[in-house]
């Protein structure tokens, strides 16, 4: 009975040295980071796994498996009249097979907004995202879920942050877009060359 007495007083007073020293307590697993290597400067992106796991999982099911390397950012969609702002938008070369579509986790969802640097994946109807994706270079609000209004009112999945390399976003966002776009609303966003993506691959 005695020698169950010490063990027990051994184990509370363990628990209590842990309690008294936060540094000894079990951490928080780090966010997963994603290098994107382009021919015009690298960008680091986090993601917010526990925030937005689908979408975070699904992106980088596509890095793991190097389906983005000889991809490119393609597109430059610039706010009209505000040259500095809008989205750069990337996915793998045409070759590429996707992923089944994942199930959308908008944005009331997730508590993720559409923010400077924000790493989103792009869809037509809610359901059908896959590969392609796009980072915002501004803040672009109208890109978040709008419960109530009108219409496709869900917005984009938002699942992380650039944290290093906006430089390299803005620089993408700046050049020409007189590509041939195959859809008509995106006249003057197609990115003349395409900027290629050499690697993307998990850091760390």
């Amino acid at each position: 009975m005695s020698g169950g007495g010490i063990g027990r007083r051994a184990l509370i007073g363990g628990a209590g040295v842990l309690a008294a020293s936060p540094g000894l307590a079990l951490a928080a697993p780090a966010k997963p980071r994603v290098s994107i290597t382009t021919d015009h400067g690298q960008i680091v992106v986090e993601l917010e796994d526990r925030r937005a796991p689908l979408t975070s999982t699904n992106f980088l099911r596509y890095v793991d498996a190097r389906k983005y390397d000889g991809g490119s950012f393609f597109r430059a969609a610039r706010s009209r009249g505000r040259p500095k702002e809008g989205t750069i938008v990337g996915g793998p070369g045409p070759k590429v097979h996707p992923f089944p579509p994942i199930a959308h986790e908008s944005t009331t969802q997730t508590g993720l907004k559409h923010l400077a640097g924000t790493i989103s994946l792009g869809r037509f109807a809610p359901g059908s995202a896959t590969d392609i994706f796009f980072i915002c270079a501004s803040p672009q609000p109208f890109l978040d879920a709008h419960p109530g209004a009108k219409g496709d009112n869900l917005g984009y999945a938002a699942f992380g942050q650039v944290v290093q390399g906006m430089a390299v976003v803005h620089r993408i966002l700046s050049l020409p877009t007189n590509g041939k776009s195959p859809f008509p609303d995106q006249k003057g966003q197609w990115l003349k060359p395409p900027v290629s993506i050499l690697s993307m691959r998990r850091m760390g």
